[in-house]
């Protein structure tokens, strides 16, 4: 059975509608073939790195103790099969608790690795699929170097090594009276996605 690591960064709650297309894609997948691990870093209490923290990591790097607890969702990231991230667009991006886990789980040795030649990724996952909604549109418009949210994702699914960056966005949610449609075709899509696991 292979492991989906679901990152679950809906904010709102049940009434994201980021939550309404990780719903539709968790209902398409193989349950006799994926076992899914769901973390929401801000019920876990992740914080940001600071001074003190970077300290302790790096102590615990240099004596090459990457089994520390402190260090379990590094290691529940790289050795998840398939990971999944669900976070809304806020302010051109993603929400701040997305950025706070992606430094937790940032750890050379475990997600990454420096060589002379370059970093690589040490993530055994072979997709990394971003789930998002946005309230304005941004791909294929004037406005698309706006949208840092996916593109930040997708460089991160190479330095982590992933093979493959799937994005399943519905755009323009708060440009018309009746988003429902918009929803409901990225939901299709986040089932189509998740079928095609």
């Amino acid at each position: 059975m292979r492991e989906v690591l679901l990152v679950d960064c809906c904010v709102r709650g049940e009434q994201s509608r980021t939550a309404r297309l990780t719903r539709a894609f968790l209902s398409a997948l193989d349950g006799s073939r994926f076992h899914v691990t769901t973390v929401d870093p801000g019920k876990e209490g992740l914080k940001p790195l600071t001074a003190d923290t970077l300290g302790v990591r790096d102590d615990l790097l240099a004596r090459g103790a990457l089994d520390d607890e402190s260090l379990r969702f590094a290691r529940q990231f790289a050795a998840a099969d398939e990971v999944v991230v669900a976070a809304p667009f806020w302010e051109l991006s993603f929400p701040a608790i997305l950025k706070v886990y992606i430094e937790n789980v940032s750890v050379s040795g475990i997600s990454f690795e420096m060589l002379d030649d370059g970093i690589h990724g040490l993530c055994r996952g072979r997709r990394l699929v971003f789930l998002t909604t946005r309230g304005g549109v941004y791909e294929n418009t004037a406005w698309a170097d706006w949208e840092q949210g996916s593109r930040t994702m997708e460089a991160l699914s190479r330095f982590f090594g992933f093979d493959e960056y799937i994005c399943v966005a519905a755009e323009g949610l708060d440009m018309t009276s009746d988003p429902e449609p918009l929803v409901a075709a990225a939901e299709e899509q986040a089932r189509t996605v998740a079928a095609a696991l």
